[in-house]
């Protein structure tokens, strides 16, 4: 898939862990999923990882998807800071729904930190809808999720 300024969204691979491990450090933190973790979750049966490659090679971002059945979950999304606000997590999103889409999938759901209202306004753009909250769900912080779901017959 191309995108705008020599971007473009490809599956992951094994290639690409070392640049999403150093993301995903980045973008969460102390709520980061260990290498291990990262790699299970990018080689694991049902899932569906998309590495969002800049015009060197580099990997700049990456979302994954898990399917099993009806039912999807958006594992995470994660874009380095020097490509945000371009609308790339907007695009990894709709990537991942359009697997969801050939995956047959009926719905849906995610966690998105409480206060991430830039991911929240994405999310409803997309026709998410809140479902509810899990108190304390990110830690060491204590932040609450919020629980959204869409219905992928009422996509946008």
């Amino acid at each position: 898939m191309s995108l705008q300024h020599d971007v473009q969204i490809r599956p992951a691979t094994e290639d690409d862990l070392d640049a999403m491990w150093v993301i995903e450090q980045e973008v969460f933190g102390a709520q980061a999923w260990t290498r291990d973790l990262l790699q299970q979750e990018l080689t694991g049966d049902y899932r569906a990882y998309r590495a969002l490659v800049d015009a060197d090679g580099r990997t700049i971002g990456y979302a994954g998807l898990l399917a099993v059945g009806g039912d999807g979950d958006i594992q995470t999304i994660a874009v380095d800071a020097g490509a945000r606000g371009k609308g790339y997590g907007r695009t990894l999103m709709n990537e991942l729904l359009d697997e969801a889409t050939r995956r047959d999938v009926r719905q849906v759901f995610l966690e998105v930190r409480a206060d991430n209202p830039v991911a929240r306004r994405l999310y409803e753009s997309l026709g998410f809808a809140e479902l509810g909250v899990r108190p304390q769900y990110y830690q060491p912080e204590g932040i609450d999720a919020i629980v959204m779901k869409l219905e992928m017959g009422a996509r946008r």
